[in-house]
């Protein structure tokens, strides 16, 4: 582990917060592959975790450890004090959110329908169910909060990809969950989408402090402002984990990446780029 990880992520003192997740010693075998290889990872409430690393250095794997879609080979996961293999899937996947862009939707659903399948944890809107009262305001609540207020006529087929990703989180937070999973959020957006996006993530954060996040990129300039912890992933292994300032540096990130790489922090953002030759 790199000097620069000044204090483990698992740490628990005096004023530590809930613990959200962990993952002990993970490694994970596919095909006779070994993907990941002793993983450790501590999320408590209120974090705002960042896995960054190069292509294939196994991030998305991870993340499916997270929210309880892939068990390890060896290793144990804990979600909300369950550990994965002794609890029942279904129903410790209702506590975690979990936001993919590749969502398979293709029902032309409004926003206010997409919201509502995060009431019964499916793609499509369920055959006669009908939604409470109560959770239509929560459904209303999350669109007015997530800044979807002036989209309610717009379907899946006709949305941006930006009002989507929004629409997916406010689905993925409608139950709830003390744990928001978001698997490389931007994907397909545009300058000004991302950085909406990233506002939307940054106004979520501070309206939900105790909401703990796990975020998947290998693009700095994708790091909400509201990031707190970050963990570099190179070739299935931990290189780095901790605050994320003390993460997110030159040294640390091109040694992840195995290329000159200059980190900057700026006005609550991340920038990356390879050293001008002189």
């Amino acid at each position: 582990m790199p000097s620069g990880r000044t204090r483990p992520s698992s740490w628990s003192g005096p004023t530590a917060e809930p613990e959200i997740l962990r993952l002990d010693g993970i490694d994970f075998i596919r095909q006779s592959q070994q993907i990941l290889a002793g993983i450790d990872l501590t999320v408590r409430s209120g974090e705002r975790w960042a896995l960054i690393g190069p292509n294939g250095a196994g991030k998305s794997t991870i993340l499916s450890m997270c929210g309880a879609v892939e068990h390890p080979s060896r290793g144990t996961v804990h979600v909300l004090g369950r550990r994965l293999g002794r609890v029942d899937i279904r129903e410790l996947r209702e506590s975690i959110g979990h936001v993919n862009p590749r969502h398979p939707l293709r029902s032309p659903l409004s926003v206010r329908q997409v919201v509502l399948t995060g009431a019964t944890g499916t793609t499509e809107l369920m055959p006669r169910w009908e939604p409470d009262q109560h959770t239509l305001a929560k459904a209303d609540e999350l669109i007015d909060l997530l800044g979807l207020a002036g989209s309610e006529s717009a379907t899946w087929p006709t949305m941006s990809q930006g009002e989507r990703g929004r629409a997916l989180i406010a689905c993925a937070l409608l139950s709830n969950p003390p744990l928001l999973l978001l698997d490389e959020p931007t994907t397909g957006l545009d300058v000004a989408a991302r950085e909406q996006f990233l506002t939307t993530i940054d106004v979520l954060h501070r309206a939900r402090p105790e909401l703990a996040t796990v975020l998947v990129t290998h693009h700095f300039e994708e790091l909400p402002s509201t990031t707190t912890h970050a963990m570099l992933v190179k070739g299935g292994r931990v290189h780095a984990s901790g605050a994320a300032r003390d993460m997110l540096t030159t040294r640390l990130v091109s040694e992840c990446f195995d290329h000159p790489i200059e980190i900057a922090h700026r006005a609550g953002r991340w920038q990356a780029r390879t050293p001008v030759a002189r």
